[in-house]
């Protein structure tokens, strides 16, 4: 006997309905995790550290950041790709050697390549603590990527892109899947 029309219905009404009400808690999960990540507080650091990507929004909240709370070293992800124009710049113009600067170069131009070079960074110079800087879509992943492969304290502080909704959508999608990875497949498990 077949299903009455009403019943499917009401059936498709129901999965709709679901599948609706899943999407909107996803957005607001995704908009705590990736849009309102600003630190309650912010203070000094051995050092602040402005990752790879997005440098024209980056590179400006990180100096701001070194000259507010007087950090003495400010480290860039120097990768030579287009997003990153701003920094590799500087890192290009840079007197070195140079105590208050340092340019480096992940071994892999993504984020868990720039957690192992940081994590060599911070054991390096001694460092306790370190301030990075992302785009805020950014730093829930860059932040648990970071601290498997350090016991520094780890202070994230963001950036905001000027995104418009389909992009901010986009980058929701990008940063739930690669925060699921972090947390499948954690980083620097072996050191």
């Amino acid at each position: 006997m077949p299903p009455s029309v009403a019943a499917v219905n009401t059936a498709t009404r129901r999965v709709l309905a679901f599948a609706v009400g899943g999407l909107m808690l996803w957005l607001i999960i995704a908009v705590q995790l990736f849009v309102n990540v600003d630190p309650l507080s912010v203070h000094r650091t051995d050092a602040v550290i402005m990752l790879g990507g997005a440098a024209g929004e980056r590179l400006p909240v990180a100096r701001q950041i070194q000259a507010e709370y007087n950090i003495p070293v400010l480290v860039i992800s120097h990768t030579d790709t287009f997003g990153n124009r701003a920094a590799d710049e500087a890192c290009k113009t840079t007197a070195f050697p140079n105590p208050a600067v340092i340019c480096f170069r992940p071994p892999d131009l993504d984020t868990r390549g720039e957690a192992r070079a940081i994590s060599r960074l911070i054991k390096a110079n001694g460092w306790k603590s370190v301030t990075v800087v992302t785009s805020s879509y950014h730093v829930t992943r860059a932040g648990r990527l970071i601290r498997q492969c350090t016991s520094a304290d780890v202070q994230m502080v963001a950036s905001h892109p000027d995104l418009d909704p389909g992009q901010w959508f986009r980058r929701f999608v990008i940063e739930t899947g690669g925060l699921l990875d972090v947390s499948l497949r954690p980083e620097c498990v072996n050191q």
